[in-house]
């Protein structure tokens, strides 16, 4: 269970951080400062690149890594299913990405760098809620319908 852990917490880094450098790197790309957008080999951006070859596969890899963690350790209690919500919105976020990297590739930046700022806030406040959840590992409160 140690080594899923492990790898878990090591992809779940890699995950995050890459999907915390595409929202910059599109909004770079609409404000035109950086010149290093467009990938030599005809990949198309540098977003993309790291979105389908490193974002992508850490999450996959992140996400399958967990769920053995907690099947093989039989853990169920109420602050993974709370890490799992946020989780599943960390998910969402991150096919977000894929929406935002699109529209710039298809020159449509109207209010893409609004967009991109907002999806790293939420990215940032999800994994924040996340480490929160993990760290504290609450307890069931009392106030939910099913302790009725």
């Amino acid at each position: 269970m140690l080594w899923f852990l492990s790898l878990h917490i090591a992809f779940l880094i890699i995950w995050i951080a890459s999907a915390l450098y595409i929202p910059v790197l599109i909004a770079m790309q609409v404000r035109k400062e950086a010149q290093f957008m467009q990938h030599p080999t005809g990949m198309g951006s540098v977003a993309r690149l790291v979105f389908t070859h490193i974002a992508s596969p850490a999450a996959v890899i992140s996400i399958i890594a967990g769920t053995l963690t907690f099947v093989v350790g039989n853990i169920l209690s109420f602050w993974l299913v709370a890490k799992l919500t946020l989780v599943t919105f960390l998910v969402i976020f991150h096919a977000c990405l894929a929406l935002l990297i699109t529209r710039m590739e298809r020159d449509r930046t109207h209010h893409l760098q609004r967009y991109s700022w907002a999806l790293f806030i939420a990215l940032s406040l999800c994994m924040v809620g996340i480490l929160s959840i993990v760290i504290m590992k609450p307890t069931e409160p009392g106030f939910l319908p099913w302790t009725l």
